[in-house]
């Protein structure tokens, strides 16, 4: 987690699959509203398209891996209809498994291996798809659908609309754009809109743009050497010194000597 800034992976969502594995001390999660803290040896299975970020004030090891939902079995095939579509079209957010809990054993243990098997083997592809069959298999029973429900609730389609809004900010963050522009993207009223993001990422629609474009400004401080004015435009911002003064209160630091803290490392 030392490798991001704060120690944090912030907010993000993809169609992929997400299987977690708490290496070494502990890490906090959010997933969609819920807020959990998982210890050295834990692991968790995060659904397809789940709203997700990641915080560990110790900079934890959490060596991870994504996969398509097709990668377990071809869309229209009977495994993929029989033992995949129940879940990721259920109301499954994520799956905890703790290493106090022997029924979650093997699936750590499925976990800790094909970790273990990217880290240290050749020509792995093979092997792994055949322990993800296997770590499928074993979350699949871990699982009462008798209990499950359809993505229907009115807390997935809030999500919904929240993603829609903060993939229209990642798509126009370099543009003027208000919090009318971000409502009217999810066709909802701009107080809904500002309930939405202090609901889930306890921030407004306005200050997760600035926070969005400052990101993008580190990552072009770190990866590029074009100048800070640059990048400052390039990022939305009309202001070199409003810029390196929201900088500055978000990371601590100024851009020039976060670049160079960067680079040095």
């Amino acid at each position: 987690m030392e490798q991001f800034d704060f120690n944090c992976v912030d907010w993000h969502w993809h169609t992929e699959l997400e299987f977690v594995l708490v290496e070494s001390d502990y890490v906090t999660m959010w997933i969609g509203d819920q807020e959990l803290t998982l210890s050295e040896g834990d692991a968790i299975f995060i659904n397809t398209k789940m709203l997700h970020k990641f915080h560990s004030s110790c900079a934890a090891s959490i060596p991870n891996f994504l996969c398509m939902p097709s990668f377990i079995a071809p869309e229209g095939s009977l495994i993929y209809k029989k033992y995949v579509f129940p879940i990721i079209n259920s109301n499954i957010q994520y799956l905890v498994f703790n290493k106090a809990d022997p029924a979650s054993t093997p699936i750590i243990s499925d976990f800790q291996k094909i970790i273990s098997i990217h880290k240290n083997e050749k020509d792995n592809e093979l092997l792994v798809s055949s322990l993800m069959q296997h770590l499928w298999l074993n979350i699949h029973k871990s699982i009462d659908f008798d209990c499950l429900d359809e993505k229907q609730s009115s807390s997935a389609a809030s999500l919904s609309r929240l993603q829609i809004m903060m993939q229209f900010i990642h798509e126009h963050y370099t543009k003027e754009i208000t919090l009318e522009d971000i409502a009217a993207k999810a066709s909802i009223s701009k107080s809904t809109a500002l309930n939405l993001f202090n609901k889930y990422l306890h921030i407004t629609p306005v200050n997760y743009l600035i926070s969005y474009r400052l990101k993008v400004a580190a990552a072009k401080l770190s990866d590029t050497e074009k100048k800070i004015n640059t990048i400052s435009t390039e990022c939305g911002f009309n202001s070199i010194d409003y810029f390196c003064r929201v900088f500055k209160k978000q990371y601590h630091i100024s851009p020039g000597k976060y670049r160079k803290n960067k680079l040095g490392r």
